[in-house]
Formats: structure tokens, C-alpha cells, sequence
């Protein structure tokens, strides 16, 4: 008799105590894999779906146990460290390494073993509006891993949202509608083709299962990660803030102002970083964009 293997997916990251990924304290679960390419991703070790490896160079003491213990000679010192078509990505340079310069990013656990670590933060937001959140990378992109631990969740009667591109099927959506208290959406840029040339995709499925997630009663958080020169125009505003009105939910966003921050991720990943031209939102872009929301009706909150 063959034995069924357990449920499993591949996250990235578990972050505790956080504070702006829905409402109140929370514990957020990041998803490996995406299917957009924003710009701006500041989450770029979860745009992949395998295992990756990180490298943090100003931590290297030059003893050279990665290099002797590479089985494939894809180490080496100086600017460019790891041949990436030689790399199998294997892990074993992070687990010998004394000053812990390399780190693997990504691991596959079961539904039981994410749940395990949830119940050790469940203290501190039982009894209050936080909760759990799936976030990544793109939880939806998992869709059968996520929706057993929404249901896990839910026999807990732990708070759930998923924070989500929207950019998938939806039929994938309606799988997880009735087991999902909250979505978290970020409205990138409303010109199909602005979007694509920001994100590699247009916002045409977005925008549609914003609309039906909507008009299921579902409840959503609309987010903006708020962009200099290239979403921040009042033009683009203003359609947001219709797109918004249109719905049949409290009108309200929150503003995400853009930081480079995530630069250093790219580096340690041996990635250009595509948002090298980008300039951060200083408070004068964002006190603009929230007063041009509110003068149209709707609730806006610096952050999400």
C-alpha cells in the first residue's frame, strides 16, 4: 500500500510580529515564486520558485571552506563569488561556512510544520483583529498548499489574509473565498500597459478579480506602492480613486511609499537591481497623493 505524501510548499520567510501586513499584530508567511517582475520588488528572494542562495561578501573571513567544499567549483573570491550556471544550488557552501556569508533562501515544509510555527505566535494575536498572513512572492501561485493552511487556520479560529498580485485565474480565487477574512491587493498602475512595462504583466485579470472578489461580499484591502515618475501622476490617481468608488466596499487605501532598501538583497543574490534609477517617495509626493484621495472620499493610511 503506498503511503501519501504530506502536503508541502516552498516559503521563504516567516516573519513575526508584523505590523503592516493587515490588521494589528500578525504573523506573515512569504511564499517563494511570483509571477510578476515589478521594478521596485523589494521581496526579490521570493520572485523565484526553487531554492536560491544568498551571499553577504563583507562577512567572508577568506578561509575558503565554501570554495574546497563546492562540488562543482562555483566559488570563487572576489567581485563575482558564484558562477551561477555552475551553481546547483545545494546548500552545502552556507552549511560550512564559520561566518555564516552564505544563506539559502528558500525551504519546503508541510502544512503541519508551518502550522507548528504559527502556534508559537498565536499568544500574542488570539483574541485580538491580527492573525495569520500569506503573503510571498505569490501565495495563489500554490493555490492547494495555501488553501489547506487557510483551513487549518480557520479550524483555529485564527484571522486570515492573503495578500495577492491578483494575477491569477479566477477560479483559483473561488477556491479560497469562503476560507479568506481579508485580501490585500496593491493597485500598481491602472494603464494595462503602463503596468506591463512596469510589473512583465498587464492589470486586465487584476482589475477583473478585483471586481468579482468585490462583488462576492469578500473583503479587501487596496494597497499602493506609491512610485516617483512612474505611478505618483494625478492622472493615474484620479483612476485608482474611480476604480476604487466603484466598488461596493468602504472606500479607503493604503499608500506604500517606495525605498530602495532591498538594493542590498539584489547584491547579495548576484542580481542587477532594476530599480537603480528609481528615487524614493519623499513626504511632499505622498502628502499629495493621500490629499488628492481624500479630496475624492476615500480613507488613506501611510503604510499597510
Amino acid at each position: 500500500m503506498s503511503v501519501t505524501e504530506p502536503l508541502a510548499g516552498n516559503i521563504f520567510a516567516i516573519k513575526r510580529y508584523a505590523l503592516h501586513d493587515g490588521p494589528d499584530l500578525r504573523v506573515t508567511i512569504f511564499f517563494k515564486g511570483c509571477p510578476l517582475s515589478c521594478l521596485w520588488c523589494h521581496n526579490p528572494e521570493g520572485l523565484n520558485f526553487g531554492k536560491e542562495i544568498l551571499t553577504q561578501v563583507d562577512r567572508c573571513v577568506g578561509c575558503g571552506a565554501c570554495q574546497a567544499s563546492c562540488p562543482t567549483g562555483a566559488l570563487s573570491q572576489g567581485p563575482h563569488w558564484r558562477d551561477h550556471v555552475r551553481c546547483t544550488v545545494c546548500g552545502i557552501c552556507a552549511q560550512v561556512c564559520p561566518a555564516l556569508a552564505h544563506e539559502c533562501i528558500g525551504q519546503t515544509l508541510t502544512v503541519a510544520q508551518v502550522m507548528a510555527e504559527i502556534a508559537k505566535e498565536a499568544p500574542f494575536f488570539e483574541g485580538t483583529s491580527g492573525g495569520v498572513t500569506f503573503s510571498g512572492g505569490e501565495p495563489l501561485a500554490q493555490p492547494d498548499f495555501l488553501l489547506a493552511l487557510l483551513r487549518a487556520c480557520g479550524q483555529r479560529g485564527w484571522h486570515r489574509a492573503v495578500d495577492t498580485s491578483a494575477w491569477v485565474s479566477w477560479e483559483i480565487f473561488q477556491k479560497i473565498l469562503k476560507v479568506t477574512d481579508i485580501f490585500l491587493i496593491d493597485l500598481k498602475h491602472m494603464d494595462a500597459c503602463e503596468h506591463k512595462k512596469l510589473t512583465g504583466v498587464d492589470n486586465v485579470i487584476i482589475l477583473d478579480n478585483a471586481r468579482r472578489l468585490a462583488h462576492s461580499g469578500a473583503k479587501i484591502y487596496f494597497r499602493m506602492p506609491l512610485i516617483p515618475g512612474l505611478n505618483d501622476q494625478s492622472t493615474n490617481l484620479e483612476h485608482t480613486a474611480e476604480f476604487i468608488l466603484s466598488l461596493p466596499i468602504a472606500p479607503s487605501i493604503d499608500l506604500l511609499p517606495y525605498h530602495g532598501t532591498a538594493k542590498n538583497k539584489y547584491m547579495k543574490l548576484g542580481r542587477d537591481y532594476p530599480g537603480e534609477n528609481l528615487h524614493t517617495a519623499d513626504h511632499k509626493a505622498i502628502s499629495q497623493a493621500a490629499a488628492l484621495f481624500q479630496r475624492r472620499g476615500l480613507t488613506v493610511r501611510i503604510g499597510g
